[in-house]
């Protein structure tokens, strides 16, 4: 069900993720912020024209389920604001759903990829021959002395957001995490929730992302950013390490306290369900917990948010009826 998601990767015990996003606009047609709903379907129709059919699958974002288009946002296919577009939004997957275009989102276009571990050089590759493919075909908005032209002015010059998810529970234990972070903060990065800005941290997860796309080089935004995420992930291994040498039992408590609850509730939130997870997550990076991986856990922890689970099921269900059916599924994916 989560196919970008690999056993393999750089750091990928404690990096899930890497992602980037470029935003791009059509010159002859006003920004989604202005735009009319004629504009936007031709700017779809142009889209539709253009793609490789062989490649990707086009949809238009009204004509999915409400409870599929939930499923894709915890999935991280498409992004919670091409939903506020719906009249006029859409959206191209790659069968392996690493890519995607969505079409009149906050602008245009927005072009991603994402990959396992830590490997934004490699994605940086692969959406930067994708740009150019399309540039091939349409016409963006893009001035010699400010770069792209988007929405948000913070987005204007590479138009490029790139970003990691990091799973950080040994410093969230040791409460060094905000430390961390405001750290990160001073390197004119920010720090986010898992489904990006405005949302909040579930299962000790980060996302660090560069927030300015103007006056720097993708080359250069990349290299910073996994730099920092590798300072990072160095740091949360040290610490894992002190916490089985120094504290072993009290380690191995939480990691099989967080087992038993998993293999034997009737019935779980989501938020109490993540946090367990994570603590699972961790045990398995210490070998402390044997049976299940890391990908394993990770592709768990997106099975069981509110409509994937009921994408799965093919069953619309209550906030109870969703409690019960999350805790049998974490029961029967667990070794």
């Amino acid at each position: 069900m989560i196919s970008w998601l690999k056993e393999e990767g750089k750091d990928r015990d404690v990096v899930v993720s890497s992602r980037i996003r470029l935003a791009r606009n059509f010159e002859k047609y006003n920004f989604p912020v202005k735009i009319s709903i004629e504009e936007g379907q031709s700017v779809f129709n142009e889209m539709a024209a253009v793609i490789d059919k062989s490649h990707y699958a086009i949809f238009k974002t009204k004509d999915i389920p409400k409870i599929e288009k939930e499923m894709l946002v915890e999935k991280h296919v498409i992004s919670p604001a091409l939903l506020g577009h719906s009249d006029i939004s859409g959206f191209a997957l790659s069968q392996d759903e690493t890519e995607t275009i969505m079409i009149n989102e906050e602008d245009h276009l927005r072009i991603q990829v994402l990959h396992s571990g830590l490997s934004l050089n490699e994605v940086w590759h692969k959406i930067n021959q994708i740009d150019d493919r399309i540039e091939k075909n349409v016409q963006y908005a893009f001035d010699e002395q400010l770069g792209y032209l988007t929405s948000c002015p913070t987005n204007t010059g590479t138009g490029m957001r790139a970003s990691v998810m990091l799973h950080l529970p040994a410093l969230e234990i040791t409460k060094q995490i905000n430390k961390v972070l405001s750290t990160v903060a001073q390197f004119g990065l920010a720090v986010r929730g898992v489904y990006g800005e405005g949302s909040k941290t579930m299962g000790s997860l980060y996302q660090i992302s560069n927030q300015v796309t103007l006056g720097d080089t993708e080359e250069t935004i990349i290299k910073k950013i996994e730099n920092i995420t590798r300072q990072i992930a160095e740091k949360e291994k040290n610490i894992r390490n002190s916490l089985m040498e120094k504290n072993k039992l009290e380690f191995e408590d939480k990691v099989f306290r967080a087992y038993g609850v998993l293999k034997n509730a009737r019935m779980i939130s989501t938020e109490e369900a993540v946090r367990l997870i994570s603590y699972l997550k961790l045990g398995i990076s210490m070998d402390v917990l044997k049976g299940n991986t890391i990908n394993e856990m990770d592709k768990l922890f997106i099975e069981i948010q509110p409509a994937s689970l009921q994408f799965i099921n093919r069953l619309e269900m209550s906030d109870i009826e969703r409690d019960i059916k999350r805790a049998e599924t974490i029961r029967n994916k667990l070794i």
